[in-house]
C-alpha cells in the first residue's frame, strides 16, 4: 500500500526539519524521513560536540597560562577527559531531545524512522512502507572520506564520528589530514594533554587559505607543540604493537611516526551512494554528490537537494540557508538563489579564523586587481590586553569598483569580528564607505575600517 504526501523530506539535518516544518505550515502533509539520530551531523557528530570540546580545551588552555594574566593556580591543571566527553554528549542529547519535541508537535508532519531508498522519481521506499509525493526533498549529509591507502584496513583508524566516542585521551593522536576538522581536533587533543603530530600531504596546512594565513596558523599550532609533518607523499598505516605506524616519505625529518591512535581528515563524501538515485534518474557529479542548479533542483522535475550532499556548500549554515532559498522560491513567490550567497566559514581553533568570500588567491585568479589591507595582531589593541596576539586581519579589495571582495580574521573572536564584513559586502558597501563607520573601542572590528584606511597599491 503506497502513502501519499504533498511533501517527503529525506534527511533530519540542518535543513530537513526547517523544511518540513514551513511546508507543514502551509498546509502540507509532509513526512520526515531519518535512519539515524536528528539533528544530523551538527548536532551529532560536528559543530556541537565539536565546539563543546573546543571551549572545555580552551578552559584548559586559559588555566595553565594563569601566571601570564597575574592568577596563581595553587595546583597543576588537570583534564579529566571521561567528563570532558560527558559533557559534550550531554550538550549534543539535548539538542537531539529539543528537535524531538519540535518535531513531535508538528501539525501534519509524520517522522518516519528507517532506511529511505527511491523506488521511482515520485515514490520512497522505506522499509515495507511506500511513500509517494510529487515534491521530494533530499537532506542527507555527508560522511568522513576513507580513501583506500595503503595498511588502512590493518589498523583501528578513527574519523571524527568515531573520536566522539573515546573514553580514554590518546596518549599520541596523529592526525592524517591538515585542513579544518583535523586541526580543531588537533589542538583541543594536545590542549587536554595529548601529544599531538598532524601530517599534510600538502605542502602547507589549510592550502585553499593564502600563504600568510596558513602560515600564521602553523605557528599557532606549532606554539603550542603540536608536530607538523607536511609534503607527506606516500601516506601508509601500519601496525607496530598496540601502536599505529604511519609512513610519510617527506623529504625531510623521520620517514614515519609512531602513535596510539590515528585520525583520518582527509575530506568529506555525500551520503547519496544507497538512495536508489539511479532508479529515480537524479544524476550525480563525479565526486558523488548531487547536481542542482541555482534553486537547488535536480534534474528531475520535483527533486530537491539541500546540505552537504549537493556539493554546493559543507556548513550547517550554507544547508540553512539552502532550506531558506527553496522555501522562499516555493512558498513566498520569490527568486532567492545560491549564486546570491557570500561563501563564508570558520575554522575554529583557538583562536579562531573567519572567512568570508574571496581569498587574495581566489581574487587574482578570477581576474580582479585589488588592494590588500592587513595588519597582524600584534597591533591589535584588544588582542594585545587578551594576551592573545597571534594571527593577523586582512581584507581584500575591487580596484575598479571599491567593493570588498574578502577577508579573513585570524584571531580572538575572529569567528564573530567577520561578520561586519560579511554584512557590508551583502549590502555592497564600498571599502570608501565603511572607512566612515564609527566602530567601538576596545574591539577588533575597530581595526576594519582602519586597515582599509591603509590599504596597498593596487596590484
Amino acid at each position: 500500500m503506497t502513502s501519499r504526501f504533498d511533501a517527503i523530506v529525506v534527511g533530519a539535518g540542518q535543513a530537513g526539519p526547517s523544511l518540513a516544518g514551513r511546508l507543514a505550515e502551509a498546509g502540507m502533509h509532509v513526512a520526515l524521513i531519518e535512519r539515524g539520530h536528528l539533528g544530523g551531523t551538527c548536532v551529532n557528530t560536528g559543530c556541537t560536540p565539536t565546539k563543546a570540546l573546543v571551549a572545555s580545551a580552551r578552559v584548559a588552555h586559559v588555566a595553565r597560562r594563569a601566571a601570564d594574566f597575574g592568577v596563581t593556580v595553587k595546583s597543576d591543571v588537570a583534564v579529566d577527559f571521561p567528563a570532558v566527553q560527558a559533557r559534550q554528549r550531554a550538550i549534543s542529547a539535548a539538542s537531539r531531545e529539543g528537535l524531538e519535541r519540535w518535531i513531535g508537535g508538528m501539525d501534519r508532519c509524520t517522522l518516519i524512522r528507517g532506511h529511505a531508498r527511491f523506488v521511482s522519481p515520485s515514490e520512497i521506499e522505506v522499509g515495507d512502507q511506500i511513500l509517494s509525493s510529487e515534491r521530494i526533498f533530499l537532506n542527507v549529509g555527508a560522511r568522513a572520506q576513507v580513501p583506500d591507502m595503503p595498511g588502512i584496513r590493518d589498523v583501528p583508524i578513527l574519523t571524527n564520528s568515531k573520536i566522539l566516542a573515546l573514553d580514554q585521551r590518546p596518549a599520541h593522536l596523529v592526525v592524517v589530514g591538515g585542513s579544518y576538522i583535523g586541526l580543531e581536533f588537533a589542538q583541543m587533543f594536545r590542549r587536554f594533554g595529548s601529544a599531538v603530530t598532524v601530517v599534510e600531504r600538502g605542502p602547507r596546512l589549510i592550502g585553499r587559505e593564502d600563504p600568510e594565513v596558513s602560515d600564521a596558523i602553523r605557528d599557532i599550532l606549532e606554539r603550542e607543540g603540536i608536530q607538523v609533518r607536511l609534503e607527506a607523499e606516500c601516506i601508509r598505516f601500519e601496525r607496530r604493537g598496540p601502536d599505529i605506524a604511519v609512513g610519510l616519505h617527506c623529504d625531510s625529518g623521520a620517514p614515519e611516526v609512531i602513535g596510539t591512535h590515528a585520525l583520518l581528515a582527509v575530506g568529506r563524501q555525500p551520503n547519496t551512494d544507497d538512495l536508489g538515485l539511479d532508479r529515480a534518474g537524479v544524476t550525480r557529479d563525479p565526486r558523488g554528490y548531487i547536481s542542482v542548479d541555482d534553486q537547488l533542483r535536480t534534474n528531475v522535475p520535483g527533486v530537491y537537494a539541500l546540505g552537504d550532499c549537493n556539493g554546493r556548500g559543507a556548513f550547517t549554515h550554507t544547508a540553512y540557508n539552502d532550506f531558506e532559498i527553496v522555501a522562499a522560491n516555493l512558498l513566498d513567490g520569490s527568486s532567492r538563489s545560491v549564486a546570491d550567497r557570500i561563501p563564508a566559514y570558520a575554522l575554529y581553533i583557538d583562536p579562531p579564523l573567519g572567512r568570508a568570500g574571496l581569498s587574495e588567491a581566489e581574487a587574482r585568479k578570477a581576474g580582479f586587481k585589488v588592494r590588500i589591507g592587513a595588519r597582524p595582531m600584534t597591533r591589535v589593541s584588544r588582542a594585545v590586553e587578551k594576551g592573545e596576539t597571534q594571527g593577523l586581519m586582512k581584507v581584500v579589495v575591487d580596484v575598479e569598483t571599491d567593493r570588498i571582495l574578502g577577508a579573513a580574521v585570524l584571531g580572538p573572536g575572529g569567528d564573530e569580528a567577520v561578520h561586519g564584513l560579511i554584512d557590508m559586502m551583502s549590502a555592497g558597501m564600498t571599502a570608501s564607505a565603511y572607512r566612515r563607520v564609527m566602530p567601538i573601542h576596545p574591539t577588533l572590528s575597530e581595526l576594519i575600517p582602519t586597515i582599509l584606511g591603509e590599504l596597498g597599491p593596487a596590484d
